[in-house]
């Protein structure tokens, strides 16, 4: 069996006074204010006779408060320094305030097992050290930067510079699904556009794809030729932007639900009558014949036709109503007969495709992301069992991850939508098959539970709100949920990652993008500042002028001017 690394020894900062509030905590006493910040790692030493030597417990700071310190009086007065007061009375010691720290125990780190936790606390006077940076880069990461299958975002927030590097574990990453849940502004998407530069580093070299409402990831196409990107064998990333021109979705690729959202305000019979007209196209319209609105048209006029007591033939009136409808959905762009955006034309490794959709309703939106996500989830697992053969469209040979923004959108806590279902299934089935989600949200208390819930690699960055806040209680792994309170005083690109990509949770400090960012927030006072600009007026002036008039028209003979 493997034996845990030995650490080095580190400075002492505090003694051990007892036990905390549960089994799983301590309390040690401090001077030292500057090094016991909440999230901040600590250890004691004890001997464990299974490993033959002696381990380093290791704990994270939770909560610290002010026990003992000069009397009041002395700070009342600001024009005395309370340090010459404490003099003259005699008072010695350099530092008089006295912290009581609460600390959560995480346990020995084990290179094959992880942490372990030996459920022995420490006696009363034991020594408490600050654990050295070189000990948390190797504990706290599952991967260096640099490995294969690792994603350096950034640097560990308390320790200076980039003294302890983050490196995650992006097959645990992908596979087990992530969260990036953030409030407005908190820089939720550059930190998004972190994690898909290291994705398409060459020691990952993923197939991704991105769900943009807001047409925010169009800079990643500065991958292309950056020097960080590319590999000595010749890899460089490719980008592939596909912005609402070049989106298409096959009709027959869509189901009775999808084509419900996209009609408005149909009535129970209405339902009804499209229903039996989509049993009849699917009954009459066997394998792969790829139907169009008319087809579904001729289906519904035969769903609505009746016999009368006489034997003639009917049509009711829904029929030329749900035809009406469905004119509206022939006029789309979105949705062809023939062009077809299939899972080989999505994904490949090594390039990351991003679906622009912000110039496309909510209601189109939710359509496409629902078809996208059930045919890839489909083509992965028919590919991974064999049944389709390397010449079919739908064929997808390897894992795949895809990233979606504004998500409670597509799957809202309390209302039905398309994209809900197979989000829960794809959350739950998906790792059994190399297909992988990512979720960006700024309002979790907005997206659905369940969907949150399956989601195992957790980003969580300032929330001021408190229902978001009450949501993620339930949402973060236990170790990590003394640092919620630290949301509302992040600042932006400050960062909890917890879960399955790292040992434990760690305040992290995202670093900086290799490409440029494309979710600036806009300007508002330098736009209107420009506004008055010279060349801005000037031209104004040009393009508000009258036009000249009465101005003598020129005589011709023959089309030649005599002026």
């Amino acid at each position: 069996m493997a034996r845990a690394a030995k650490p080095k020894e580190s400075p002492v900062i505090g003694t051990v006074k007892g036990p905390g509030e549960n089994g799983n905590q301590y309390v040690f006493i401090t001077a030292n204010n500057r090094q016991v910040k909440i999230g901040e790692f600590v250890y004691y030493s004890i001997d464990l006779p299974d490993l033959g030597e002696t381990a380093q417990i290791l704990g994270k700071i939770s909560d610290r408060c002010l026990i003992d310190h000069l009397p009041d009086r002395i700070f009342a007065d600001t024009e005395i320094s309370p340090d010459a007061i404490a003099a003259l009375v005699g008072f010695a010691y350099p530092n008089p305030e006295i912290y009581e720290v609460t600390v959560d125990v995480i346990g020995y780190f084990h290179p094959a097992l992880g942490f372990i936790n030996p459920r022995i606390t420490p006696d009363p006077g034991a020594k408490v050290c600050l654990t050295d940076d070189e000990t948390l880069r190797h504990v706290v990461n599952k991967k260096q930067p640099g490995d294969v299958g690792s994603a350096h975002v950034g640097s560990l927030l308390l320790r200076p510079g980039n003294a302890v590097p983050i490196a995650l574990d992006v097959k645990e990453l992908v596979s087990t699904h992530m969260a990036i849940l953030a409030g407005t502004g908190s820089g939720k998407s550059y930190t998004a556009g972190v994690l898909i530069e290291e994705l398409m580093r060459p020691y990952n070299r993923a197939a991704v794809l991105i769900f943009d409402p807001h047409g925010e990831y169009g800079t990643l196409a500065d991958m292309r030729g950056h020097t960080s990107f590319e590999a000595e064998d010749g890899y460089s990333p490719d980008v592939k932007i596909l912005t609402p021109e070049d989106i298409r979705i096959r009709m027959s690729s869509l189901d009775y639900y999808d084509i419900l959202t996209l009609l408005p305000d149909m009535s129970d019979r209405q339902q009804a009558i499209l229903n039996k007209a989509f049993s009849l196209l699917t009954k009459h319209r066997k394998g792969d014949y790829r139907w169009d609105v008319q087809d579904l048209i001729s289906a519904v006029y035969e769903s609505d036709r009746s016999t009368d007591e006489e034997g003639n033939e009917k049509t009711g009136s829904s029929a030329p109503a749900i035809e009406w409808k469905l004119s509206k959905l022939e006029r789309s762009e979105y949705f062809h007969r023939m062009q077809h955006l299939a899972p080989k034309d999505l994904f490949e490794p090594g390039r990351v495709t991003v679906l622009q959709m912000n110039e496309i309703s909510q209601e189109e939106q939710q359509v496409i992301c629902a078809a996208v996500l059930r045919q890839s989830y489909q083509a992965r697992m028919n590919t991974a069992r064999d049944k389709i053969s390397a010449d079919d469209e739908n064929y997808l040979p390897y894992p795949v991850f895809i990233l979606i923004e504004e998500a409670h959108r597509f799957a809202p806590a309390n209302e039905p939508s398309r994209c809900k279902m197979i989000l829960r299934t794809i959350l739950s089935e998906g790792r059994k098959f190399g297909m992988g989600v990512g979720l960006i949200t700024q309002r979790p208390g907005k997206l659905d539970s369940d969907v949150l819930s399956q989601c195992m690699s957790q980003f969580l960055m300032r929330i001021v709100n408190p229902v978001d806040q009450e949501s993620l209680k339930y949402g973060v792994e236990a170790a990590g949920r003394d640092l919620l309170k630290e949301l509302p005083s992040l600042t932006k690109g400050q960062v909890i990652i917890s879960g399955a990509c790292v040992n434990t949770p760690v305040l992290c400090q995202i670093r900086k993008r290799l490409t440029k960012h494309g979710g600036e927030t806009m300007d508002a006072p330098q736009e209107w500042m420009g506004h008055f600009q010279n060349h801005r007026i000037k031209s104004r002036q040009i393009e508000q002028a009258p036009v000249a008039t009465g101005v003598k028209k020129a005589e011709t003979v023959r089309g030649f001017s005599i002026d």
